[in-house]
């Protein structure tokens, strides 16, 4: 069997973002040659015409959405997170969004508030994720593919306003503030 089909159908079946290791793995490939074939798949569906297109982010690849289907997408992904999703968890996932890799204590920095319980249900519900850093020696929280794939975008950086929000100096002083006391 072929291996680019071998891999669009791993993608098909996930409920969340493969590793390109493990797919490597799973179709007895270089980590080389198993980038080559992602690279084809993608060069397949990141088409204007096709609805499905390969996200990737962090070294981890799922479907998404066609990113020119943004407006419908959106509306959609908007009602159903808002049917599920707190003001404060929205104002939480937004943080993570435009400023991660985020630690607790810095989003909580920036919120004012706790963020434990509301870090867990987002990533209960696959929004975010969080990997150790060992320099910092705490975990650190980003979003997810699944997030992306809601949003209909392949990277954060596609995200309104991404650059101002992502860079702001206000936010930057108040961590830098925190981080030196």
């Amino acid at each position: 069997m072929d291996k680019k089909t071998i891999i669009e159908s791993l993608l098909l079946i996930s409920d969340r973002p493969l590793s390109i290791d493990l797919i490597a793995k799973k179709i007895d490939s270089s980590k080389k040659e198993t980038k080559e074939l992602i690279k084809e798949i993608q060069d397949k569906f990141n088409t204007e015409n096709s609805g499905i297109h390969i996200a990737e982010s962090w070294g981890k690849i799922q479907f998404t959405t066609n990113p020119k289907c943004e407006a419908i997408v959106k509306e959609f992904v908007k009602e159903e997170i808002n049917s599920n999703l707190s003001d404060a968890s929205l104002e939480t996932l937004t943080i993570i969004a435009y400023r991660g890799p985020i630690t607790r204590s810095e989003i909580e920095q920036i919120r004012g508030v706790n963020c434990s319980v509301i870090l867990k249900n987002l990533m209960i519900k696959g929004l975010i994720e969080s990997e150790f850093n060992k320099e910092k020696i705490t975990d650190e929280y980003n979003i997810t593919v699944d997030f992306l794939k809601y949003l209909g975008i392949n990277n954060s950086s596609e995200l309104p306003n991404y650059e101002q929000l992502n860079s702001n100096e206000i936010i930057d002083t108040i961590l830098n503030q925190n981080q030196n006391e």
